[in-house]
């Protein structure tokens, strides 16, 4: 599908950007070249490929889980306006 001025100023319009006349032309060519390339992507044979999560075969270093800090929330809900069982109360904003 070729790409024309007509499609950006549409998706301009549903993005709700403002585009000058120029701009317009050249994002025409740089869309295209974007969608040429995905053209070229999508021909590529990829049979017997497995699909990756991740590019690098690394493993993720995991720290133990355990409380390295003391327990300071008393402290902290000091300067709360409500507080009630250890926990904030705010006024509610959404009906």
């Amino acid at each position: 599908m070729a790409l024309e001025e007509t499609h950006v100023r549409r998706a301009a319009h549903l993005a709700r950007l403002a585009i000058s006349d120029d701009q317009a032309s050249r994002f025409v060519d740089d869309l295209s070249q974007i969608l040429d390339m995905v053209d070229q992507l999508q021909r590529i044979d990829t049979d017997g490929v497995a699909p990756l999560a991740h590019p690098l075969d690394a493993t993720q270093r995991l720290r133990a889980d355990e409380v390295t800090e003391t327990n300071q929330r008393d402290t902290f809900q000091r300067c709360a306006p409500v507080v009630e069982d250890g926990l904030y109360l705010v006024p509610r904003v959404v009906e």
